[in-house]
Formats: structure tokens, C-alpha cells, sequence
């Protein structure tokens, strides 16, 4: 199991956090997704095996949230 962080633009809603939090938790592989919404980023714990941490990047942004790190 791996945990990365995802560095977001700033968010701009409190409901971005579900939004985000309730599309990856439907993905394969992911144990857990943590928002915090003050740094505007994304902690991801997944099973490398499963899913990689680009498709985890990849779907955060077609959510319409861009990804600076």
C-alpha cells in the first residue's frame, strides 16, 4: 500500500471535498482519500497494484480540479 499527496489549485467550496473525496473512494484500489480543504490537497492511500497514482491524478482533474503536484 502507498499514500501520496496530490497538490490542488486552491479550493473554492467546502463541497469540492465530497465530491472528490466520494469519486475516489469509488475507485478500485483506494483504501482511503483525506481533503484537506485549508492546503488544497488530496492524501491518497491505494494499493500500487490496483491503481496507479496517475489515474488517481487523471480522474481528480476531470472532476474539473487541477493538479500543480
Amino acid at each position: 500500500m502507498k499514500t501520496k499527496k496530490f497538490q490542488l489549485e486552491p479550493l473554492t467550496c467546502p463541497s469540492c471535498i465530497k465530491k472528490i473525496e466520494t469519486t475516489l473512494n469509488k475507485m478500485d484500489g483506494i483504501e482511503e482519500v483525506k481533503v484537506l480543504f485549508n492546503s488544497s490537497k488530496v492524501k491518497a492511500t491505494y494499493h500500487e497494484e490496483q491503481v496507479a497514482a496517475e489515474e488517481i491524478k487523471m480522474t481528480i482533474e476531470k472532476l474539473g480540479y487541477p493538479v500543480i503536484a
